[in-house]
């Protein structure tokens, strides 16, 4: 809670005991009575006042502050202590709810990317000296050790290894490295030493352009106008000379009406007027539905974002860790029957999990975890990793190679390429022969399929997928689960690109929600109209530049807080349209002298009662159907 939220609300308890005081205690000295509410009103509302005085001195006349002081003085005028405090009581209170809740929304989130390298090992003149990034010029050589970051963008020179992309790209799966090849900074270097000539300046380089992209573009999310605001610059003119006309024209016209009779109906009028109703019930129809969401493990961080969630037409997802689990397993065993027949499933498992076993690996985690039996190590008598390519090993005295194809071609192993195969493919062979090959591929959630149907069911015109993995997965992935457009081997600056490129093609038509879980979707999140993230498995970075988040990590649970947000906007609007056509009634009727002041607070108390118990719906609600635009 800021300082400005903990002196509003001491302010609130503050004059709230001083008002139960004026209120309760037996004082018959009406001025001392009189000083108690005064106490409480400058105590509650004193900001207010200051505001108001401060817009007029900058020509804001007509703003809500204007309208919640004349109104409350406008009480005090007529005698109307306690309507006076207690109206502002609860506008204040209104406005702490709303504040607590922007609050807590998005912050500053370039603190938490731990990917901007803290030095560079560069090569010079025989030595290896530590410098700053940014003092590296291209075609110098950096030398980058098992464990660092990649700290600029280059090609590699000398050295094999294996780099963690998941910073850059959000997947999972390793990326093998050899000479010859470009490699990005951001990444993490994970076994063997590589030398990397630098093709590009620090300030070009991709971890860079990340860290400019997440410290800008939430910048072009333009916020939405509260909806209070926009009423009273409307509203308030009307209303306050509605007031002056009625309080000096009929009485001006007319000798035989006193001004002591029209001031009084014009005061009642002012008190009619104010929107309690409003102030009240529309934060709280809000911050139902962002309770009722939090009972379904959606985090939504201001009610701002339930009215745009209420109008998404297109959904864009990331895959790994999203719609995938983004934890990688044993998909499939294609044993070579032909050229080894008597090689069984078991067996060449078997065989890549114990030539795999001294790996840390996510490929050798998942073929061990495949295989579920205890490696007896005394079995193996050599292992030897071939960076780029595979293993050897000797296995109770027989050669055994696991890889990839290259590994194969290598050792000159005639083998059968799985071509059609969507994940990273594993091929096995003993003594020279080829006996089968293993698929490792990323996970589909459970109820990623049914989330895409839930969505389309709910009114989402269009639903897309961005992923930095191979073509081939993405589209299998995207026919599995019903996507209906996918993009694949992209980096996070492309990701905003399709972003960019898909919010112009729906201006006008619904607003965009991108949904995605590594620190590389974070600059993508800030910029779509809605971001959401998975919080159960997604970074920090992901989580804090997100406006909803989905704690239970369940993507079906978008098209539930879509439903609730629409069901929101809905009871929003229910009080909206009962609150403003009730006081143009009760309007009427004060001006022409059928409700007095009785009247007047019974008008502003009674819809506002209504308007509280309609917005309480929202909690009660248990079973969030999809069903329609509902």
């Amino acid at each position: 809670m800021t300082k400005k939220m903990k002196k509003r609300l001491g302010r609130i308890v503050t004059g709230t005991v001083v008002f139960l005081a004026a209120l309760l205690l037996p004082i018959k000295n009406q001025n001392f009575s009189l000083l108690l509410f005064l106490a409480a009103y400058f105590v509650i509302g004193g900001d207010i006042v200051r505001n108001a005085v401060r817009n007029i001195g900058r020509g804001q006349f007509f703003d809500e502050n204007f309208l919640m002081g004349i109104a409350t003085v406008g009480a005090f005028f007529v005698g109307e202590y306690t309507e006076a405090v207690g109206v502002m009581l609860f506008y204040q209170i209104g406005e702490f709810f709303q504040s607590y809740a922007v609050n807590k929304s998005r912050k500053s989130i370039s603190d938490l990317m731990d990917i901007r390298p803290d030095s560079a090992n560069v090569k010079r003149d025989k030595e290896i000296v530590e410098v700053d990034p940014e003092e590296v010029e291209i075609g110098d050589i950096i030398v980058v050790k098992p464990g660092e970051k990649v700290p600029l963008d280059g090609k590699v020179v000398d050295g094999f290894t294996t780099l963690d992309t998941m910073a850059l790209t959000g997947e999972s799966m390793p990326r093998q490295i050899e000479p010859g090849e470009e490699i990005m900074s951001g990444c993490i270097n994970i076994n063997g030493v590589i030398e990397v000539q630098v093709s590009k300046p620090f300030g070009e380089s991709t971890v860079a352009k990340i860290l400019d992209l997440v410290e800008n573009a939430s910048s072009k999310k333009a916020e939405a106008e509260n909806f209070i605001t926009k009423f009273a610059k409307i509203y308030t003119p009307i209303v306050v000379f509605s007031a002056l006309a009625l309080a000096f024209l009929p009485p001006l016209l007319f000798q035989e009406h006193s001004f002591s009779q029209w001031i009084y109906r014009a005061l009642t009028f002012l008190l009619v007027s104010c929107p309690c109703a409003l102030v009240i019930s529309i934060p709280l129809s809000f911050f139902g539905g962002i309770g009722s969401a939090g009972r379904q493990g959606v985090l939504v961080k201001g009610s701002n974002y339930l009215e745009i969630l209420s109008q998404v037409k297109t959904i864009v997802f990331d895959k790994t860790g999203t719609l995938t689990k983004g934890s990688f397993h044993v998909s499939k065993v294609q044993v070579d029957t032909d050229g080894n027949p008597s090689m069984k499933r078991e067996e060449l498992l078997e065989l890549a999990a114990y030539a795999e076993s001294y790996s840390t690996h996510p490929i050798s985690i998942s073929l061990q975890e495949e295989y579920g039996k205890k490696i007896e190590k005394e079995r193996i008598e050599k292992v030897e990793e071939q960076p780029g390519f595979g293993i050897f090993a000797l296995i109770d005295g027989k050669e055994i190679y696991a890889g990839n194809e290259k590994l194969m071609e290598r050792q000159k192993i005639a083998y059968k390429a799985g071509k059609e195969e969507t994940g990273t493919i594993v091929y096995v062979a003993k003594e020279g022969q080829y006996a089968g090959y293993i698929v490792i591929s990323d996970e589909i959630k459970e109820d990623s399929k049914k989330a895409v149907k839930d969505l389309k069911e709910s009114g989402v015109k269009k639903t897309v997928m961005l992923t930095g993995d191979r073509e081939k997965v993405g589209e299998k992935v995207a026919e599995l689960i019903g996507i209906d457009e996918v993009h694949a081997e992209l980096l996070p600056g492309d990701k905003v690109e399709q972003v960019e490129r898909l919010l112009k093609e729906i201006e006008g038509r619904g607003k965009l929600a991108f949904v995605g879980d590594g620190i590389n979707d974070a600059p993508v999140l800030a910029r779509a109209d809605i971001g959401i993230a998975m919080g159960g498995i997604g970074s920090d970075a992901a989580i804090e530049a997100a406006d909803i988040v989905i704690m239970t990590d369940e993507p079906s649970k978008i098209a539930k807080v879509m439903k609730i947000s629409r069901k929101t906007l809905r009871i929003v609007k229910e009080n909206i349209a009962m609150a403003i056509g009730f006081k143009i009634l009760v309007l009427i009727l004060a001006a022409f002298g059928m409700a007095n002041m009785w009247a007047a607070v019974l008008a502003d108390v009674g819809v506002t009662v209504v308007a509280i118990l309609n917005a309480v719906r929202i909690l009660k609600v248990k079973n969030y159907k999809i069903q329609g635009n509902a």
